[in-house]
């Protein structure tokens, strides 16, 4: 099953600053973590003592995991998953 992930800009540096990469699995955590075994330097981004981290929004198609099932989220061929890395200023 295809999966469109799209990349928010301070973790391209992971995927060789390519916007979408194409993932494999049918939740949320198995997109992650086939997105980790091909770019290991991620994971550290990505959780926070094996919990996501708080500033990782992760929508799949525009709707933020958080209010359907988490990271157990079921995805279909060609849904898109945006990870966003929030960055705050001041």
């Amino acid at each position: 099953m295809a999966i469109r992930v799209s990349v928010s800009g301070p973790l391209r540096v992971f995927t060789g600053d390519q916007k979408e990469v194409v993932s494999a699995g049918a939740t949320v955590h198995e997109v992650l973590a086939d997105l980790i075994t091909r770019f290991p330097a991620m994971r550290s981004k990505l959780y926070e003592d094996d919990e996501l981290a708080g500033f990782i929004n992760i929508f799949v198609n525009d709707e933020d995991i958080r209010s359907l099932a988490g990271e157990d989220t079921a995805l279909s061929d060609g849904d898109k998953v945006s990870i966003i890395y929030a960055i705050a200023g001041g």
